[in-house]
């Protein structure tokens, strides 16, 4: 992510005084709306890296996103309201022009009719036990099914719906039943035991005690009747399907109108967007991995609102009152009268929670126990520690490594003395080089990216001074970053691990890293291919004496980025020099799937050398394609990987029991043969640096989460092809291999 502020004012210059004296308006406006309209238009239009026409061709791509976001599984609107809609399949474009809202107006007031209809339609259908002994099937290929021609039609459909996922629901309780008949010779202790090898974990005494008092009690429980599971398994759907009408109860006009403003947006390309207020807060959330308030993740549960968890070292859980499962009922802000808060929106108490650093908020909640307490927390800075690089060190046949996890490419561009991802990896690195490590991992698997200027500088800590990325604007400028630090941070073997959901700033460090031949990348056969810079353009500044509240922001395209050897990451991402076959290789999930993508292409070269203090780097690369060849858990996983894909496609099912079970098993029994995937164990120690072992003695929480890092590190057959090749990348490593190893791998090379 970059702040491009020659677009801000160039667009603001264009602008200003255009909305100058606008009076107050209603949460629910639509002159807001129509604003709206007219800001994203111009800002679309001035500001994107590839600006669209508003014509026939863009109204139809608007029209047809619009209605599959609004109703995806098609079952809500009828084909007559697809009929009365596709009237103005061509006016979308005239009417965003003239800030027209009928079209909108149209869907939004049809899909608020429709939600409410459907509401007695499930309630109805899971009032009787279901027949599971008809032959009748499900087709969930919902982008290919018609609409349904009548309500009685739509009916039968959210019945078969239904129908299949309590089905789903009845034959897994009766399988649980079935287990529970089968280990009742077993006493509770020999059933803990057998958890604790199949889970490969151990439990707290406190855990263990528990364990075995559920089981005891199981134990003394009378077997339930299918009848008795069957009225379960239907009172599961209804929960289900209420939780969900909560969740919608929660959304309003504003909310519908943002679905549709998307709708627009992304017609563009499918990273621009617009953000209301709440949404833009959570993006700047999530770019600087802090917050200022209590430090507690908030959930719904019908109309009361629950704390899910507290985050370790904010004020909530310093305070250690307030625990998760605590219901909020009231909120005070210091001194004033309290709020009550159930049946209220989620993000509404979200705000009446959160406030600056050094204020204080009372809640009243209502405990586990069933106790009422009032609470007070004053507010602080929060830090999410999950969004932030940590590292581990690795012991290998006498060996120390490093793997430093970069989750995103964070950084705070309003506080300079903030946490950002380019001081904390310079951290890591050099805890993990006091640490006597002979080799680092830079894992940034379903690292989706972040700012352009903190990938710079983390790729600056491996080389000398140079280009790492080349930026090109619409105008054809082309922009060359560097790093211009000569300090070297590390200097030693690097491995750089991706997967195909690694994105934009996770692939400029692999694409800098690969051609510079600094580091061997390993991962899947592709990253993600976003190759396109993004900036956000605050639509408040735009309007001057409004009182029409927060307008929100667009995140839009701006300028697309290069390798510094000319090509573009774009949809064809960063190739892996070590392809290492994974579970969702044959699945379309990157961007080359995605219609509206923007381009592939290319440019003039930097100039730059090649790293060439790396002797066997061409040796470690053949003897890793070797051993993914003769790895038969390598093969295994994309057996699997063929296989996701192939049940990917099916989308019809029965409805039969006998049918459905038959389908179960046989699932069951390929799943056998995958079962081994998840009981790996690459044998390997991991341990904290020093420092957080010393955290970790006075922080359950943070020592609980990096013990569960560790322990999935410990399954992680990727880690442990990296460190092999750390092995490999040492300056002592054997650098001759077989001839019969040498000819097949020169093949190899030049493939």
């Amino acid at each position: 992510m970059k702040r491009n502020y020659k677009v801000v004012l160039l667009i603001l210059a264009l602008c200003v005084g255009l909305w100058s004296f606008i009076p107050r308006q209603d949460k629910n406006d639509p002159e807001k709306d129509k604003l709206l309209l007219e800001l994203l238009a111009y800002v679309l239009e001035k500001g994107h890296y590839s600006p669209l026409q508003f014509d026939d061709k863009f109204s139809k791509g608007v029209y047809k996103d619009y209605i599959d976001a609004l109703d995806p599984s098609k079952r809500f609107f009828l084909q007559s309201d697809i009929d009365e809609f596709s009237k103005y399949e061509l006016k979308i474009d005239d009417q965003i022009l003239n800030k027209e809202l009928t079209f909108f107006d149209l869907t939004y007031t049809r899909l608020m009719q429709r939600m409410e209809e459907s509401k007695s339609y499930y309630k109805d259908i899971l009032d009787e036990p279901f027949d599971y002994t008809i032959n009748e099937e499900f087709n969930t290929d919902y982008e290919k099914l018609p609409y349904a021609k009548s309500k009685k039609e739509l009916i039968e459909k959210w019945r078969k719906q239904i129908k299949l996922s309590t089905l789903s629901t009845y034959v897994d309780k009766q399988k649980l039943e079935e287990d529970k008949i089968k280990n009742r010779s077993k006493t509770p202790e020999q059933k803990l035991e057998e958890y604790k090898t199949k889970m490969g974990s151990k439990l707290t005494p406190e855990l263990e005690k528990k364990f075995i008092e559920n089981n005891a009690k199981i134990d003394n429980e009378e077997p339930k009747t299918n009848a008795e599971l069957e009225e379960e398994s239907r009172e599961s759907s209804l929960k289900s399907l209420n939780d969900y009408y909560n969740v919608i109860k929660d959304l309003d006009r504003n909310d519908w109108f943002s679905v549709f403003i998307n709708a627009i947006a992304t017609r563009f390309d499918p990273h621009t967007s617009y953000f209301a207020a709440e949404e833009k807060e959570r993006f700047d959330v999530s770019m600087s991995g802090k917050l200022e308030g209590i430090g507690a993740r908030l959930q719904k549960k019908n109309d009361f609102t629950e704390i899910s968890e507290l985050i370790s070292g904010g004020p909530a859980w310093r305070g250690k009152e307030l625990e998760a499962g605590d219901v909020i009922l009231k909120v005070a802000q210091a001194d004033g009268e309290p709020i009550e808060v159930v049946g209220m929106r989620l993000d509404d108490v979200v705000k009446k929670i959160k406030g600056p650093k050094g204020t204080e908020v009372k809640l009243t909640v209502k405990k586990t126990d069933g106790t009422i307490k009032v609470i007070s927390i004053i507010r602080d800075e929060v830090e999410i520690e999950e969004t932030y690089a940590k590292s581990s060190v690795i012991e290998k046949d006498g060996n120390k490594y490093g793997i430093i996890y970069l989750p995103k490419f964070y950084i705070d561009f309003e506080d300079k003395n903030s946490r950002d991802a380019a001081k904390d990896v310079a951290i890591e690195v050099k805890k993990l080089k006091e640490a006597g490590v002979k080799g680092i991992i830079m894992d940034v698997r379903d690292n989706g990216g972040g700012s352009l200027k903190t990938v710079v500088d983390i790729a600056g800590l491996f080389i000398d001074k140079g280009p790492i990325v080349q930026v090109k604007s619409a105008d054809g400028r082309k922009e060359v970053l560097y790093d211009k630090d000569a300090t070297v941070q590390w200097d030693g073997p690097l491995v750089i691990m991706q997967n195909s959901f690694s994105a934009s700033a996770s692939e400029i460090l692999a694409a800098a890293m690969q051609d510079y031949k600094r580091a061997i990348v390993i991962g899947s056969k592709q990253s993600y291919g976003k190759g396109t810079v993004q900036n956000i353009i605050d639509f408040n500044q735009f309007v001057r004496g409004s009182n029409m509240g927060d307008l929100g922001a667009l995140k839009t395209t701006i300028q697309k980025f290069y390798r510094i050897n000319g090509g573009s990451t774009q949809l064809e991402g960063v190739s892996s020099d070590v392809v290492m076959p994974d579970r969702y290789a044959y699945l379309k999930m990157g961007e080359r799937d995605i219609e509206n993508a923007m381009p592939w292409d290319k440019i003039e070269p930097a100039q730059y050398s090649t790293w060439n203090k790396q002797s066997n780097f061409d040796l470690a690369i053949a003897n890793s394609k070797q051993r993914m060849q003769n790895n038969p858990q390598m093969k295994l996983i994309d057996d699997n990987a063929k296989w996701l894909d192939e049940r990917n496609k099916v989308t019809v099912y029965s409805l039969n029991i006998d049918k459905f079970k038959a389908e179960q098993k046989k699932l069951e029994e390929t799943n056998k043969k995958y079962k081994s995937l998840a009981d790996y164990s690459n044998q390997l120690p991991f341990t904290a640096l020093p420092d957080e072992l010393e955290m970790m003695k006075k922080d359950n929480f943070l020592k609980e989460k990096k013990e569960s890092w560790f322990e999935s590190l410990s399954k992680d057959i990727y880690v442990e092809e990296a460190l092999h090749i750390l092995d490999d990348l040492q300056p002592n490593a054997k650098k001759e291999l077989t001839n019969k190893i040498k000819v097949k791998n020169d093949k190899l090379i030049k493939s």
